[in-house]
């Protein structure tokens, strides 16, 4: 999300993966993918830094979790040389 102000001082946070436009008309204006429109005390220029750095953070997060230690599968007991437990029976439920 990134936050910006309404035009009363009001801030809110909007997902600038729904954004379709923001105009510069004089106010700024974001318009989102359904139609919804946001008159926003942030410039242009603003609003498209607060996009850039939001996606950046997104990409740097995504290298951080790719970094990190990883699960993996425990081998099966068979391929430690011991034998598998034996399979659990499955009965019917009673109704």
């Amino acid at each position: 999300m990134i936050v910006v102000t309404r035009l009363n001082g009001g801030q809110f946070g909007v997902n600038p993966d729904l954004i379709q436009r923001v105009d510069r008309a004089p106010d700024t204006i974001l318009t989102l993918i359904d139609g919804t429109k946001f008159i926003v005390r942030e410039p242009l220029d603003e609003v498209i830094e607060l996009i850039t750095a939001y996606r950046a953070g997104l990409l740097a997060r995504s290298r951080e979790i790719d970094r990190g230690p990883r699960m993996e599968l425990v081998p099966a007991p068979e391929a430690d040389g011991e034998p598998a437990p034996p399979p659990v029976p499955l009965r019917p439920r009673s109704v």
